[in-house]
Protein backbone atom coordinates (compact mmCIF):
# COMPACT_ATOMS: atom_id res chain seq x y z
CA UNK A 1 0.00 0.00 0.00
CA UNK A 2 2.63 2.17 0.92
CA UNK A 3 4.10 1.41 -2.17
CA UNK A 4 0.61 2.28 -4.31
CA UNK A 5 0.74 5.48 -2.81
CA UNK A 6 4.23 6.89 -3.68
CA UNK A 7 3.43 6.11 -7.15
CA UNK A 8 0.25 8.08 -6.95
CA UNK A 9 2.11 10.97 -5.09
CA UNK A 10 5.20 11.03 -7.47
CA UNK A 11 2.38 10.59 -10.71
CA UNK A 12 0.90 13.58 -9.26
CA UNK A 13 3.67 15.68 -8.61
CA UNK A 14 4.75 14.87 -12.24
CA UNK A 15 1.61 15.89 -13.48
CA UNK A 16 1.51 19.12 -11.50
CA UNK A 17 5.12 19.94 -13.19
CA UNK A 18 3.47 19.06 -16.65
CA UNK A 19 1.54 21.45 -15.99
CA UNK A 20 3.30 23.83 -14.86
CA UNK A 21 5.88 23.91 -17.53
CA UNK A 22 3.01 23.68 -20.18
CA UNK A 23 1.85 26.93 -18.41
CA UNK A 24 5.24 28.34 -18.56
CA UNK A 25 5.58 27.43 -22.19
CA UNK A 26 1.70 28.96 -23.24
CA UNK A 27 2.99 32.47 -21.33
CA UNK A 28 6.27 32.68 -23.20
CA UNK A 29 4.35 32.18 -26.69
CA UNK A 30 1.59 34.77 -25.60
CA UNK A 31 4.30 37.25 -24.47
CA UNK A 32 6.00 36.66 -27.70
CA UNK A 33 3.88 36.55 -30.31
CA UNK A 34 2.57 40.39 -29.76
CA UNK A 35 0.11 40.62 -32.04
CA UNK A 36 2.12 39.15 -35.34
CA UNK A 37 0.51 36.88 -37.35
CA UNK A 38 1.35 34.01 -40.18
CA UNK A 39 2.26 35.86 -43.78
CA UNK A 40 -0.78 36.35 -45.83
CA UNK A 41 -2.90 35.48 -42.83
CA UNK A 42 -2.30 38.88 -41.51
CA UNK A 43 -4.69 41.77 -40.64
CA UNK A 44 -7.87 42.43 -42.55
CA UNK A 45 -8.85 45.48 -44.77
CA UNK A 46 -11.29 48.37 -43.14
CA UNK A 47 -14.60 46.56 -42.38
CA UNK A 48 -16.31 49.12 -45.06
CA UNK A 49 -14.23 47.64 -48.06
CA UNK A 50 -16.30 44.42 -49.83
CA UNK A 51 -15.99 45.25 -52.91
CA UNK A 52 -12.25 45.64 -54.76
CA UNK A 53 -11.67 47.03 -58.06
CA UNK A 54 -8.53 45.72 -59.56
CA UNK A 55 -8.47 47.13 -63.71
CA UNK A 56 -6.14 45.85 -66.27
CA UNK A 57 -2.65 46.58 -65.03
CA UNK A 58 -1.06 49.04 -67.52
CA UNK A 59 1.93 46.77 -69.39
CA UNK A 60 4.80 49.30 -69.92
CA UNK A 61 7.25 46.06 -70.50
CA UNK A 62 8.11 43.97 -73.46
CA UNK A 63 6.66 41.34 -73.02
CA UNK A 64 2.81 41.37 -74.76
CA UNK A 65 0.27 39.44 -72.15
CA UNK A 66 1.56 39.56 -68.61
CA UNK A 67 -0.32 42.38 -67.50
CA UNK A 68 -3.51 40.37 -68.52
CA UNK A 69 -2.29 37.38 -66.64
CA UNK A 70 -0.68 39.17 -63.75
CA UNK A 71 -4.00 41.13 -63.33
CA UNK A 72 -6.03 38.03 -63.76
CA UNK A 73 -4.15 36.83 -60.83
CA UNK A 74 -4.10 39.16 -58.96
CA UNK A 75 -7.83 38.89 -58.96
CA UNK A 76 -7.90 35.15 -57.71
CA UNK A 77 -6.24 36.30 -54.26
CA UNK A 78 -8.21 38.29 -53.81
CA UNK A 79 -11.36 37.01 -54.55
CA UNK A 80 -9.57 33.57 -52.27
CA UNK A 81 -9.07 35.71 -49.58
CA UNK A 82 -13.17 34.91 -48.86
CA UNK A 83 -15.01 37.93 -48.05
CA UNK A 84 -14.16 40.26 -51.21
CA UNK A 85 -15.94 40.81 -54.36
CA UNK A 86 -13.84 41.42 -57.25
CA UNK A 87 -14.53 43.86 -60.36
CA UNK A 88 -12.78 44.38 -63.04
CA UNK A 89 -13.18 48.45 -63.15
CA UNK A 90 -13.43 51.29 -60.84
CA UNK A 91 -17.16 51.70 -60.32
CA UNK A 92 -19.12 50.91 -57.65
CA UNK A 93 -16.59 49.59 -55.64
CA UNK A 94 -14.95 50.49 -52.00
CA UNK A 95 -11.34 50.09 -52.56
CA UNK A 96 -9.26 50.24 -55.98
CA UNK A 97 -5.87 48.04 -56.77
CA UNK A 98 -4.31 49.96 -59.88
CA UNK A 99 -0.95 49.04 -61.48
CA UNK A 100 1.66 49.73 -64.33
CA UNK A 101 4.15 46.34 -65.09
CA UNK A 102 7.17 49.01 -65.69
CA UNK A 103 9.58 46.61 -66.71
CA UNK A 104 10.13 42.78 -66.94
CA UNK A 105 13.86 41.39 -67.52
CA UNK A 106 15.29 38.44 -68.10
CA UNK A 107 18.34 37.83 -66.25
CA UNK A 108 20.62 34.34 -66.79
CA UNK A 109 21.14 32.56 -63.36
CA UNK A 110 23.31 29.48 -64.32
CA UNK A 111 25.33 28.46 -67.62
CA UNK A 112 26.14 25.18 -69.42
CA UNK A 113 29.43 23.58 -68.66
CA UNK A 114 30.91 23.39 -72.14
CA UNK A 115 29.65 26.27 -74.11
CA UNK A 116 28.67 28.46 -71.26
CA UNK A 117 25.00 28.90 -72.89
CA UNK A 118 22.50 30.36 -70.19
CA UNK A 119 20.63 27.12 -69.04
CA UNK A 120 18.67 29.16 -66.90
CA UNK A 121 17.36 32.33 -65.99
CA UNK A 122 15.37 34.68 -64.03
CA UNK A 123 12.76 36.95 -64.90
CA UNK A 124 12.75 40.13 -62.95
CA UNK A 125 9.58 41.98 -62.69
CA UNK A 126 9.49 45.41 -61.40
CA UNK A 127 5.76 47.03 -61.17
CA UNK A 128 4.48 50.30 -59.58
CA UNK A 129 0.93 49.53 -57.77
CA UNK A 130 -1.84 51.51 -55.22
CA UNK A 131 -4.29 50.30 -52.99
CA UNK A 132 -6.56 53.08 -52.12
CA UNK A 133 -9.84 53.06 -49.58
CA UNK A 134 -12.22 54.99 -52.71
CA UNK A 135 -14.85 55.92 -49.95
CA UNK A 136 -12.52 57.86 -47.57
CA UNK A 137 -10.29 59.00 -50.36
CA UNK A 138 -6.50 57.48 -48.87
CA UNK A 139 -3.93 55.20 -49.75
CA UNK A 140 -3.79 52.45 -48.16
CA UNK A 141 -0.93 50.43 -49.24
CA UNK A 142 1.49 51.97 -52.52
CA UNK A 143 4.62 50.59 -54.13
CA UNK A 144 6.06 52.11 -56.55
CA UNK A 145 8.98 49.56 -57.51
CA UNK A 146 7.84 46.22 -56.28
CA UNK A 147 9.93 43.35 -57.78
CA UNK A 148 9.36 39.93 -58.45
CA UNK A 149 11.61 37.33 -59.16
CA UNK A 150 10.56 33.81 -60.84
CA UNK A 151 13.82 31.50 -61.98
CA UNK A 152 12.60 28.98 -65.00
CA UNK A 153 15.20 26.24 -66.98
CA UNK A 154 15.57 26.74 -70.46
CA UNK A 155 14.92 23.47 -72.54
CA UNK A 156 17.96 22.20 -74.48
CA UNK A 157 17.20 23.32 -78.29
CA UNK A 158 15.00 26.89 -77.21
CA UNK A 159 17.91 28.54 -78.55
CA UNK A 160 19.61 32.38 -77.00
CA UNK A 161 16.60 34.35 -76.87
CA UNK A 162 15.57 34.16 -73.20
CA UNK A 163 12.53 36.48 -73.87
CA UNK A 164 11.22 34.46 -76.66
CA UNK A 165 11.53 31.63 -74.58
CA UNK A 166 9.75 33.42 -71.92
CA UNK A 167 6.99 34.84 -74.10
CA UNK A 168 6.63 30.65 -75.33
CA UNK A 169 6.49 29.44 -71.94
CA UNK A 170 3.13 30.27 -70.46
CA UNK A 171 4.19 28.13 -67.45
CA UNK A 172 6.95 30.46 -66.61
CA UNK A 173 4.36 33.18 -67.20
CA UNK A 174 1.63 32.11 -64.65
CA UNK A 175 4.39 30.90 -61.95
CA UNK A 176 5.77 34.68 -61.93
CA UNK A 177 1.73 36.01 -61.89
CA UNK A 178 1.22 33.62 -59.17
CA UNK A 179 4.12 34.45 -57.21
CA UNK A 180 3.65 37.97 -57.78
CA UNK A 181 0.05 37.90 -56.85
CA UNK A 182 0.83 36.53 -53.43
CA UNK A 183 3.44 38.83 -52.86
CA UNK A 184 1.42 41.84 -53.33
CA UNK A 185 -2.14 40.38 -51.47
CA UNK A 186 0.34 40.00 -48.78
CA UNK A 187 1.78 43.32 -48.71
CA UNK A 188 -1.83 45.21 -49.12
CA UNK A 189 -3.34 42.75 -46.12
CA UNK A 190 -0.13 42.51 -43.49
CA UNK A 191 -0.05 46.70 -44.08
CA UNK A 192 -3.62 46.86 -41.92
Amino acid sequence: MAAEEANAEAHQQMSKTALKLLSLVALALVATSCGYTLAGRGGTLPEHIRIIGIPQFTNRSPFPEIDRIVTERVAEEFRGRGRYRVLPDTNGVDAVLTGTILNAVPMPTSFTAGSRQASSYAMVVTLSVEFKDVKNDKVIWSNPSLTVREEYEVPTGAGTDPAAFFRQDSNAVERLARTLSKALATAIFEAM
